[in-house]
């Protein structure tokens, strides 16, 4: 039986008050995004933000917006620094205090992404998801989700597509409002933060091409 209560808010209640609340936390939080975007430009360089494709609703691409974290530092041959070289402490800062994460809340405002939703994973993945997994792009992806309270970066694929697939199975306006709650309180303790480029995290798209070399070998044996 599906959730009248549910389905009511995912149709008509979900997206305005996203853009509502985007709208306001962006004039309010103006002075830190232009504090932000001064800093990156004098530490890290030019552009600021950081740019790049994600899968969103039904899979439709889009461009997401984050601050810069990372410098433009090449080898003598031109090609980019590994991600732990070219990753400031000032880097560090911002992706451990979600600030880089600031600028999707335009993302939001436009209609690209929800406040609260799966998180939008690189475009690469898309051919690696199962039938289940790929439930998480019917809605919104999210500045924040179910994942993200329970563990955030630090459990496992399986793991983060299951609480995926929750939220959308779940979706209503008190789940919503106990995400963004407990997300804020998580930011403000740093807990459950992986931050890439100091940690080993091994990419969706290699862990499930694994998964299949692994299935191949005993299917032969």
């Amino acid at each position: 039986m599906k959730n009248s209560k549910g389905s009511f808010y995912k149709r008509f209640v979900k997206r305005p008050l996203d853009f509502a609340l985007s709208l306001v936390v962006i004039i309010v939080l103006s002075p830190v995004f232009l504090v932000v975007a001064i800093l990156v430009r004098v530490k890290l360089g030019s552009p600021v933000l950081f740019k790049q494709k994600r899968p969103g609703l039904d899979e439709k691409i889009f461009t997401m917006y984050k601050f810069r974290t990372m410098t433009d530092e090449r080898d003598g041959n031109g090609e980019l620094l590994p991600d732990s070289v070219r990753l400031t402490k000032f880097g560090r800062f911002l992706r451990s205090t979600s600030l880089d994460e600031l600028p999707e809340l335009f993302n939001i405002l436009k209609g690209d992404m929800s406040l609260v939703g799966p998180r939008p994973l690189a475009t690469i993945y898309l051919p690696f998801y199962n039938e289940k997994e790929k439930l998480r792009h019917t809605v919104r992806p999210g500045l924040t989700g179910l994942a993200q309270i329970n563990g955030r970066n630090t459990v496992n694929w399986e793991q983060r597509f299951n609480f995926d697939i929750e939220y959308v199975k779940n979706i209503s306006i008190m789940l919503d409002l106990l995400i963004i709650l407990k997300t804020v309180s998580k930011v403000f303790k740093r807990e459950g933060v992986v931050v890439r480029g100091t940690t080993e995290v091994v990419s969706f798209h290699i862990y499930r091409q694994a998964q299949i070399d692994k299935n191949k070998e005993t299917l032969n044996k």
